[in-house]
């Protein structure tokens, strides 16, 4: 079965907490698209190379959130012939027999437009910048300080002309504000059982 379950959103809306749980839940692969960069920058040699020969057992490795794998995505994601892989990468773990979730900021609109199913995750920049402020939890930044470099990040992604953030036309929209994470879950669930024609509850 080739089903593609497209999750987007802004930074700290539940994405990434949403799209492991929903996996989890139907059985199906799952994807941070934003380790791909990473992933291709920590395995070295030739960067288009490295892109092309991506593997799912490259985006396991322990060191990906490192300082020098961050460093290294920035200077391998400005290489056009990289990007163009990854797209290639992306859209063949999303049409993996046994449904794949990918996660990221431009799923439903460029890299996968024709998914089963669509979700945008968002909430407010005030609860998604004390979702991070609380997350670091060791003072160094302000509360404020977070928020307004929610909103910056928000501006350039919203801004960007390759691949814009922003809803897929045909995407539903789960704004997690007021909800727990059990509740933005399930209510993820939810849609995508109706469309899997799974009975609920």
């Amino acid at each position: 079965m080739q089903f593609t379950v497209a999750i987007d959103g802004p930074a700290a809306a539940g994405k990434g907490t949403i799209s492991r749980a929903v996996a989890r839940d139907f059985g199906f692969a799952h994807l941070d698209t934003g380790l791909l960069y990473r992933a291709v920058g920590a395995k070295g040699g030739n960067p288009v190379t490295a892109a092309k020969g991506l593997t799912p057992d490259d985006l396991a490795r322990d060191d990906l959130r490192s300082l020098e794998a961050g460093e290294a995505a920035s200077q391998v994601a400005a290489i056009p012939e990289v990007r163009a892989a990854l797209i290639a990468f992306q859209r063949d773990f999303a049409r993996r027999d046994g449904g794949a979730v990918l996660d990221g900021r431009d799923i439903g609109t460029v890299i996968c437009p024709l998914a089963e199913v669509k979700l945008f995750i968002t909430a407010s920049a005030e609860t998604r910048a004390r979702r991070r402020w609380l997350e670091a939890g060791d003072g160094a930044a302000s509360f404020e300080d977070v928020l307004r470099q929610v909103r910056d990040r928000d501006a350039r992604d919203m801004a960007r002309a390759d691949a814009p953030l922003c809803a897929a036309s045909d995407a539903v929209i789960l704004d997690t504000t007021e909800m727990s994470i059990t509740q933005a879950v399930e209510a993820a669930r939810t849609t995508i059982a109706a469309r899997l024609g799974q009975p609920q509850g």
